[in-house]
């Protein structure tokens, strides 16, 4: 038995043990880069399917709530009561259950602050030196009342920073629910001085504040055949894992206040005068512009209130993964009716007077566009509004409602990075709704599953909305600063969100990059379209993997992307593909004695079979001096006396007719494959493109040879001219090489 147990242990030593000897580099894979990713991704099963699409035993959690919200409005409290219905849909049965406590990241024992590096700042502002030594932290995180069954009587339960365990009397065994109540408080943090993702903004001149609130409520946390309890903790970057369900929920304000949050306002005549109902109507069949439900007037006498008396705003929510909610007596509110293939739906701004004139031209008009865009290229809005949150400092996104930066400075002055700047994160948070918000993947783990996604359609989405939009991510050539960046700072896309260096460019532009490559220059527009359609379609209301969009990309299209999978995602190679030679060749009836050599040795010189001829390279010195110009084919004997032989005059004219010959060696230098697209100049001032598939590396991966038969001359060739693949180096693209051009002497020449 020993024995066996040692013979069996050798293999997994041996291996461990080549392992150790020789490690990978950072950034570097397995050097057949075509292999196919069975080593990388999960094993498919009855969850999910090898297809990329839910198997036949795929199942998700449902988690429904009942609340009653309070805002308290002069203490900057939120007190709730909650009831949360759990379904369990797996296969297992649970003994306990997780509820994310998000707000506690803002406890002042909080450990999110402890795992942060530090080093002492040598001059700070005064305010800034006393609130970081002097001042306690804010004191956050939710304060629970109780947590009872549905009887009444209290549950055990552990909290663990922002994750609490509740245990269950009986265990919850497949297809049962369990109800449970939670009662809590929590006080509203100012973001703009504390941070985070919600909370209040503090209009000091007037007094008033703006509350944008989530995070609000305890939370289910996600139980799937992928993690089972999605458990990981809330550091601050790593956004949220959630289940779909249904929600009741009343939300008690100040009376003066303007509110909207995620769901059906099911007493619109309760909350909003007669007028403003008319308004709302009105505009649910106005498709042109957007029509004001509270003016501008009307939100300014309302700043100046300050009621002492409360309404109670009611919503219903079906299908969602969370709520969210915005008060404030400064909104104005404004919105339009959007034409959808299969239905339309509301757009909808709330901002405050200090937001226009910005806000009233391109809210409204740059959520309606998102929503077309977006429907476009994955299904029909399913929601029946959409909503743009005007907050300073701000860019988060919630089922059905988001917030959004951007207003002109005091005095109405709106720079063009301000202007642009807003519309995108208007179209990037309203973009949300369709990642994670309905396709429902795990931001707390993968982040670019909705940031890079999202940004992606987010660029084709500015490019519809306005021609000559500076779009500032999505392009190929945006993304080379920091894919030629030191790769010590450097992740994988595929790594988790609390680990990377540069998140904006990891998790929103270098993914959003990649799929603009497959769809511009790999794939084309129908295939891509077709597969990112089919994916968002099959994940719709789901919980999809990596695996699961790679495999459905792959799956519906008929294009073999593991390569690019491997070297986009999994690695943090980078592009340069470089012309190392060019050597041109003339074309000739007497051949070189090298070549009378080498076709001796071959055994096939001779007339056995049939004529030849010859192409000799330039400055070879056997080359005849008088053969060195274009080719013509009458002067060639042997090629001559075959197309009268073989081809009518009438089929002669058809045929080709080059001229000059050229071979042309690539080297890889980055390690990324890519295809080689190769644009030839011509003396005359024309040009073609060349496009060679990115299978042309598949047997060697660090050079590739073409050769090129032109019928004009060639003064230029360069590399990926259109800057399509992300090329770190550009300046080995070109032959005859080029001298680079500093940005000074670019300057000066204007």
């Amino acid at each position: 038995m020993k024995k066996y147990f040692l013979l069996a242990l050798m293999p997994c030593f041996l291996a461990a043990q080549e392992n150790k000897q020789t490690p990978k580099e950072p950034g570097h894979y397995d050097t057949n880069k075509f292999s196919q990713m069975y080593d990388l991704l999960a094993t498919p099963n009855m969850f999910r399917t090898a297809s990329g699409a839910p198997g036949p035993a795929y199942y998700q959690q449902q988690a429904d709530y009942k609340m009653d919200i309070i805002l308290d409005d002069k203490n900057k409290r939120i007190d709730g009561v909650e009831t949360i219905t759990y379904h369990n849909n797996s296969p297992e049965t649970l003994e306990y259950v997780w509820v994310q406590l998000d707000q506690n990241e803002k406890k002042r024992d909080s450990k999110s602050p402890l795992v942060q590096s530090q080093r002492m700042d040598g001059a700070m502002p005064v305010d800034g030196f006393v609130k970081k030594y002097m001042q306690d932290s804010f004191d956050g995180g939710f304060n629970l009342t109780y947590v009872n069954d549905a009887n009444g009587k209290p549950l055990n339960y552990v909290i663990n920073q922002t994750m609490m365990r509740i245990d269950l009397p009986t265990p919850l065994n497949p297809k049962e629910k369990v109800s449970f109540s939670i009662k809590w408080w929590y006080n509203i943090n100012n973001y703009r001085v504390d941070g985070g993702r919600s909370g209040y903004e503090e209009f000091e001149k007037d007094g008033n504040r703006l509350y944008v609130i989530a995070q609000f409520f305890p939370r289910m946390a996600v139980y799937n055949d992928v993690e089972g309890w999605q458990n990981m903790q809330f550091w601050g970057t790593g956004e949220f894992a959630l289940a779909f369900g249904n929600y009741d929920v009343n939300i008690t304000v100040p009376a003066d206040h303007v509110l909207e949050a995620t769901g059906v306002l099911t007493n619109r005549k309760e909350v909003f005068t007669a007028e403003q109902v008319k308004r709302y109507e009105l505009a649910e069949k106005t498709f042109d512009k957007p029509v004001l439900i509270v003016t501008p007037q009307e939100a300014k006498a309302a700043e100046k209130g300050f009621s002492n008396k409360t309404k109670t705003w009611k919503f219903r929510a079906e299908n969602v993964r969370d709520f969210a909610f915005s008060t404030s007596r400064k909104f104005i509110y404004d919105a339009m009716a959007v034409k959808l293939e299969t239905k339309n739906v509301m757009a909808i701004s709330l901002y405050p007077n200090e937001s226009n004139p910005l806000w009233e031209e391109y809210s409204t008009r740059a959520v309606a566009q998102t929503l077309k865009t977006y429907s476009k290229h994955t299904f029909d809005y399913p929601y029946h509004k959409a909503i743009s949150i005007s907050a300073e400092d701000q860019g988060m996104e919630y089922p059905m409602i988001c917030w959004n930066y951007g207003r002109p400075d005091e005095k109405g002055f709106v720079s063009d990075r301000i202007k642009y700047g807003m519309i995108s994160v208007i179209i990037h948070e309203v973009g949300h709704n369709y990642f994670p918000m309905i396709v429902n993947s795990d931001e707390r783990q993968w982040s670019w599953m909705d940031e890079g996604l999202d940004t992606f359609l987010q660029y084709l989405t500015e490019q519809e909305f306005m021609k000559d939009y500076p779009s500032s991510r999505g392009p190929a050539s945006k993304i080379v600063p920091y894919m030629k960046g030191d790769q010590k700072f450097l992740e994988p896309i595929m790594s988790n969100s609390e680990v990377i260096h540069q998140f904006g460019a990891n998790a929103y532009g270098k993914p959003a990059t990649g799929l603009n490559i497959l769809r511009e220059t790999i794939m084309g527009h129908d295939l891509f379209d077709h597969a990112f359609k089919t994916y968002a379609n099959r994940w719709m209301f789901k919980h999809p993997t990596p695996e699961d969009f790679f495999r459905t990309m792959e799956d519906a299209s008929a294009v073999d992307l593991d390569w690019f999978w491997r070297g986009w995602f999994f690695s943090t190679d980078y592009v340069d593909i470089s012309i190392d030679n060019v050597k041109q060749y003339y074309l000739t009836d007497e051949p070189t004695e090298a070549l009378k050599n080498a076709r001796a040795r071959r055994g096939r010189f001779g007339t056995a079979n049939g004529p030849y001829v010859y192409l000799v390279e330039e400055g070879n010195k056997e080359l005849n001096s008088s053969r060195k110009k274009e080719l013509n084919s009458k002067e060639i004997k042997p090629l001559d006396e075959f197309l009268i032989a073989k081809f009518t005059t009438e089929e002669q004219g058809k045929l080709k007719s080059p001229k000059y010959f050229y071979e042309v060696e690539f080297s890889k230098p980055g390690g990324m494959i890519m295809p080689i697209i190769v644009e030839l100049q011509f003396e005359d001032g024309t040009s073609e493109t060349h496009k060679f598939p990115e299978q042309i590396w598949r047997k060697n991966n660090q050079t590739a040879t073409r050769v090129f038969a032109t019928a004009k001359k060639i003064k230029k060739i360069q590399v990926d001219p259109k800057l399509e693949t992300a090329d770190v180096d550009v300046t080995n693209n070109t032959w005859p090489k080029e001298e680079a051009v500093s940005k000074f002497d670019q300057l000066e020449k204007k």
